[in-house]
Protein backbone atom coordinates (compact mmCIF):
# COMPACT_ATOMS: atom_id res chain seq x y z
CA UNK A 1 0.00 0.00 0.00
CA UNK A 2 2.67 2.61 1.00
CA UNK A 3 4.50 1.95 -2.42
CA UNK A 4 1.62 2.47 -4.47
CA UNK A 5 0.90 5.82 -2.29
CA UNK A 6 4.52 6.68 -2.88
CA UNK A 7 4.46 6.09 -6.23
CA UNK A 8 1.23 8.23 -6.92
CA UNK A 9 2.88 10.94 -5.45
CA UNK A 10 5.95 10.92 -7.37
CA UNK A 11 4.06 10.43 -10.46
CA UNK A 12 2.70 13.96 -9.27
CA UNK A 13 5.31 15.82 -8.91
CA UNK A 14 6.74 14.74 -12.36
CA UNK A 15 3.61 16.09 -13.83
CA UNK A 16 3.77 19.63 -11.90
CA UNK A 17 7.98 19.69 -13.12
CA UNK A 18 6.60 19.34 -16.75
CA UNK A 19 3.67 21.97 -16.57
CA UNK A 20 6.08 24.29 -15.44
CA UNK A 21 9.32 23.59 -17.46
CA UNK A 22 5.90 23.54 -20.56
CA UNK A 23 5.28 27.02 -19.16
CA UNK A 24 8.25 28.45 -19.43
CA UNK A 25 8.74 27.43 -23.23
CA UNK A 26 5.71 29.15 -24.01
CA UNK A 27 6.74 32.40 -22.66
CA UNK A 28 10.01 32.45 -24.81
CA UNK A 29 8.09 31.06 -27.79
CA UNK A 30 5.31 33.79 -28.35
CA UNK A 31 6.72 35.70 -31.03
CA UNK A 32 6.85 33.47 -34.59
CA UNK A 33 10.17 34.06 -36.17
CA UNK A 34 8.39 36.29 -39.25
CA UNK A 35 7.48 38.88 -35.98
CA UNK A 36 10.84 38.73 -35.06
CA UNK A 37 12.21 39.84 -38.36
CA UNK A 38 9.51 42.76 -38.66
CA UNK A 39 10.53 43.86 -35.56
CA UNK A 40 14.16 43.85 -36.65
CA UNK A 41 13.35 45.45 -40.46
CA UNK A 42 12.04 48.30 -38.11
CA UNK A 43 14.45 49.55 -36.11
CA UNK A 44 17.81 48.71 -37.92
CA UNK A 45 18.64 49.38 -41.40
CA UNK A 46 20.86 46.89 -43.38
CA UNK A 47 24.35 47.75 -42.97
CA UNK A 48 25.45 45.94 -45.89
CA UNK A 49 23.11 45.05 -49.03
CA UNK A 50 22.72 41.19 -49.61
CA UNK A 51 23.98 40.79 -53.11
CA UNK A 52 21.97 38.96 -55.58
CA UNK A 53 23.16 35.91 -56.55
CA UNK A 54 24.56 35.31 -60.08
CA UNK A 55 24.56 32.18 -62.24
CA UNK A 56 27.86 32.43 -63.10
CA UNK A 57 29.98 30.22 -61.68
CA UNK A 58 33.11 31.38 -59.59
CA UNK A 59 36.09 32.24 -61.72
CA UNK A 60 38.46 29.49 -59.92
CA UNK A 61 35.65 26.92 -61.09
CA UNK A 62 36.01 28.20 -64.23
CA UNK A 63 39.54 27.95 -64.57
CA UNK A 64 39.47 24.45 -63.20
CA UNK A 65 36.95 23.34 -65.52
CA UNK A 66 38.69 24.95 -68.48
CA UNK A 67 42.55 23.49 -67.82
CA UNK A 68 41.29 19.60 -66.30
CA UNK A 69 44.23 18.19 -64.19
CA UNK A 70 45.44 14.70 -64.96
CA UNK A 71 43.80 11.58 -62.51
CA UNK A 72 46.02 10.84 -59.67
CA UNK A 73 47.76 7.63 -59.87
CA UNK A 74 46.03 5.51 -57.11
CA UNK A 75 48.08 4.55 -54.62
CA UNK A 76 48.85 0.93 -53.66
CA UNK A 77 47.19 -0.26 -50.55
CA UNK A 78 50.79 -2.14 -49.74
CA UNK A 79 53.75 -0.03 -51.42
CA UNK A 80 57.05 -2.01 -51.54
CA UNK A 81 59.74 -0.43 -49.44
CA UNK A 82 62.45 0.43 -52.33
CA UNK A 83 64.71 2.18 -49.21
CA UNK A 84 65.03 -1.07 -47.22
CA UNK A 85 68.12 -3.30 -47.85
CA UNK A 86 67.51 -6.71 -49.81
CA UNK A 87 68.51 -9.33 -47.43
CA UNK A 88 70.95 -11.89 -49.12
CA UNK A 89 69.17 -14.82 -49.98
CA UNK A 90 69.66 -18.01 -47.69
CA UNK A 91 71.51 -20.67 -48.09
CA UNK A 92 69.09 -23.72 -48.95
CA UNK A 93 70.84 -26.59 -47.18
CA UNK A 94 68.75 -29.35 -49.69
CA UNK A 95 69.07 -27.69 -52.55
CA UNK A 96 70.07 -30.44 -54.98
CA UNK A 97 67.71 -32.80 -53.04
CA UNK A 98 64.89 -30.16 -54.21
CA UNK A 99 65.28 -29.73 -57.40
CA UNK A 100 65.81 -33.74 -57.95
CA UNK A 101 61.91 -33.83 -55.91
CA UNK A 102 61.06 -31.18 -58.49
CA UNK A 103 62.28 -32.89 -61.22
CA UNK A 104 60.75 -35.99 -60.54
CA UNK A 105 57.24 -34.24 -59.71
CA UNK A 106 57.51 -33.06 -63.57
CA UNK A 107 58.53 -36.72 -65.02
CA UNK A 108 55.58 -38.36 -62.80
CA UNK A 109 53.44 -35.34 -64.60
CA UNK A 110 53.91 -35.81 -67.85
CA UNK A 111 53.64 -39.69 -67.06
CA UNK A 112 50.03 -39.16 -65.89
CA UNK A 113 49.40 -36.65 -68.82
CA UNK A 114 50.37 -39.88 -71.56
CA UNK A 115 48.36 -42.37 -69.99
CA UNK A 116 45.53 -39.36 -69.35
CA UNK A 117 45.77 -39.38 -73.05
CA UNK A 118 46.27 -43.25 -74.14
CA UNK A 119 43.14 -43.74 -72.54
CA UNK A 120 40.97 -41.30 -73.98
CA UNK A 121 42.52 -42.48 -77.59
CA UNK A 122 41.59 -46.15 -76.47
CA UNK A 123 38.22 -45.01 -75.59
CA UNK A 124 37.69 -43.41 -78.72
CA UNK A 125 38.43 -46.14 -80.59
CA UNK A 126 36.40 -48.89 -78.60
CA UNK A 127 33.39 -46.45 -79.29
CA UNK A 128 33.99 -46.54 -83.35
CA UNK A 129 34.48 -49.81 -83.55
CA UNK A 130 31.37 -50.52 -81.66
CA UNK A 131 29.14 -47.41 -83.75
CA UNK A 132 30.85 -49.28 -86.82
CA UNK A 133 30.01 -52.68 -85.74
CA UNK A 134 26.01 -51.77 -85.23
CA UNK A 135 26.11 -50.14 -88.37
CA UNK A 136 27.20 -52.97 -89.86
CA UNK A 137 24.85 -55.02 -88.16
CA UNK A 138 21.75 -52.94 -89.17
CA UNK A 139 23.39 -53.18 -92.79
CA UNK A 140 22.88 -56.61 -92.97
CA UNK A 141 20.11 -57.42 -91.50
CA UNK A 142 17.52 -58.39 -93.93
CA UNK A 143 15.55 -55.40 -95.55
CA UNK A 144 11.90 -55.78 -96.29
CA UNK A 145 12.40 -58.74 -99.02
CA UNK A 146 15.31 -60.81 -97.34
CA UNK A 147 18.56 -58.73 -99.03
CA UNK A 148 21.04 -56.73 -97.17
CA UNK A 149 21.01 -52.60 -97.45
CA UNK A 150 24.01 -51.91 -99.72
CA UNK A 151 23.34 -48.41 -99.41
CA UNK A 152 24.06 -48.54 -95.35
CA UNK A 153 26.95 -51.36 -95.61
CA UNK A 154 28.31 -49.03 -98.63
CA UNK A 155 28.78 -45.32 -96.33
CA UNK A 156 30.53 -47.52 -93.70
CA UNK A 157 33.30 -49.36 -95.62
CA UNK A 158 33.67 -46.23 -97.51
CA UNK A 159 34.78 -44.65 -94.10
CA UNK A 160 36.59 -47.77 -93.42
CA UNK A 161 38.42 -47.37 -97.11
CA UNK A 162 39.29 -43.67 -96.11
CA UNK A 163 40.65 -44.48 -92.25
CA UNK A 164 42.88 -47.08 -93.81
CA UNK A 165 44.25 -45.21 -97.01
CA UNK A 166 44.94 -42.04 -94.42
CA UNK A 167 46.94 -43.84 -92.12
CA UNK A 168 49.28 -45.60 -95.08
Amino acid sequence: MDKIKKDLIHKAKLKKQYAKLKSREEDTTLKSVYDREEDYASTEAPADPVPEPTLDPHPDRVKMLEDPSPEPEPVPRYAPHTDRKKKPPRSQPFKKEAEHARKNEEEAEARRKAREEAEKERAGKIAERERFRKVMAKARSGGPNGQRKLGRESTVLLEKAKRIMGKT
